[in-house]
């Protein structure tokens, strides 16, 4: 009796065994850069639960009975990418003005679900939005692609920009006094108190994370340079609201004053960092900060500034001819200096599928392909505070993996035309 008792229960666990298997997958790669900045494995098959997390990692090309194989021998495989700066409601083009006045909160959903599926293609399965137009047309979207209903990565959210009045992120420069009444956002704050308030209304609203413009920018239609404007008690009282209510913030910054005064406030991440010095770099590594480069947001407003029947209004376009061909100067001096650098491209500014057009400008400012890989997997993982969950191919973590036809070690360009895209176990691309 007990004899037949073990051979039932063992029959059974057998049988729950191949149930479960049933709706795995088993990739087998010709090679896995698995943990980026580490050697990546020869043939490898990398198995994946119903649930989208992966199981194991084995050597070779196993088959498990039950399993789907996904057959990408010929391929590379390597963890799907993260851009820590991206704008997912809009790009830049010449009806953004026009755009501004006559979207809706719908219409600007409708062009983040079509930019969250391009960026999904291109094989970015983590994004960090960093300032979105609407009220809450992102946070729909996040929540969407969250629960399966739209194809797109998982966002990491800012919501409205933190901004102050008049500077850049304020959307109301050069329409008339009846039309910018109407774009008043309640992120526009004066003051260190009412800057707390608009951190706490970003939050009620569903933000992840707080999004401010430390300094001027270029695009913003308005000759107000790109140095500080957020006076220093403004931004520190800004970072204490946030960080007391569990909130990472991170900063615009273009001019070193403005870089160096949201690092003394205690800003978690500095976006763009054009003008950054030695200085810079010492209050960087002393407050454990990240940067984001955006060198592809640097390259494209050249781009646009030096074409003559171009869009952008006049100050827009003399200070993307300044700002522009620092940024390589700059990666390449934070880079030397040890500062950690989170991949990030500003795409909504460059068109959004083009987001590895980020990796080779990395690799002229003096990053290995290695280095630039791990910025936008390892290091951006830890940046967005989702490291226990992606950014590398390891046991228990979300199955978010892409598959290039040649080592990207080699050349990085080979991550500008991805063969093969998976998040969270599903397939969504696979050009075999």
């Amino acid at each position: 009796m007990i004899m037949k008792t073990a051979t039932l229960s063992l029959a059974l666990l057998a049988g729950l065994a191949t149930s479960a298997l049933a709706h795995t997958k088993a990739v087998q790669c010709g090679a896995v850069l698995d943990q980026p900045g580490q050697a990546p494995r020869g043939a490898s098959t990398i198995l994946v639960s119903h649930e989208g997390k992966i199981l194991e990692l084995r050597d070779g090309y196993s088959t498990v009975k039950g399993a789907e194989i996904v057959d990408l021998k010929d391929k590379f495989c390597l963890p799907g990418l993260i851009d820590s700066h991206v704008h997912l409601t809009s790009e830049l083009g010449p009806k953004g003005r026009l755009d501004t006045v006559t979207n809706s909160d719908a219409d600007w959903a409708m062009n983040a679900t079509k930019f969250a599926r391009k960026t999904l293609m291109a094989g970015f399965t983590s994004v960090q939005d960093v300032g979105a137009n609407g009220e809450d047309a992102i946070f729909a979207v996040r929540d969407a692609i969250n629960r399966g209903d739209l194809p797109g990565p998982r966002i990491r959210a800012a919501g409205q920009i933190i901004t102050a009045s008049g500077g850049h992120g304020d959307p109301r420069h050069g329409y008339a006094e009846a039309v910018a009444a109407a774009l008043y956002r309640p992120s526009i704050c004066n003051g260190a108190d009412d800057c707390r308030r608009a951190v706490r209304e970003n939050i009620r609203k569903g933000a992840d994370v707080i999004k401010i413009t430390a300094t001027g920018g270029v695009l913003s239609n308005t000759a107000a340079g790109t140095e500080q404007q957020f006076f220093d008690d403004e931004m520190q009282s800004i970072v204490k609201a946030a960080h007391y209510m569990g909130r990472q913030v991170t900063a615009h910054a273009h001019g070193k004053g403005g870089v160096d005064a949201a690092l003394r406030a205690g800003i978690d991440s500095i976006e763009h960092g054009t003008y950054l010095d030695k200085e810079s770099i010492r209050l960087f590594k002393k407050n454990n900060a990240y940067l984001i480069p955006t060198l592809l947001a640097g390259a494209t407003v050249v781009e646009m500034a030096k074409d003559p029947k171009g869009f952008l209004p006049p100050p827009s376009r003399k200070k993307a001819l300044e700002v522009g061909p620092h940024m390589i100067k700059m990666l390449r001096m934070a880079h030397e200096g040890g500062v950690k650098i989170a991949f990030g491209t500003d795409s909504g500014v460059s068109h959004h599928g083009d987001n590895a057009r980020e990796f080779p400008l990395m690799v002229e400012a003096g990053f290995t392909p290695m280095e630039a890989i791990r910025s936008a997997t390892i290091v951006a993982s830890e940046h967005l505070q989702m490291a226990d969950q992606v950014g590398s191919l390891e046991v228990g973590k979300y199955a978010d993996l892409i598959a290039v036809g040649a080592s990207p070690l080699d050349d990085v360009n080979e991550l500008l035309d991805v063969d093969f895209v998976m998040k969270g176990g599903r397939i969504y691309k696979n050009k075999n």
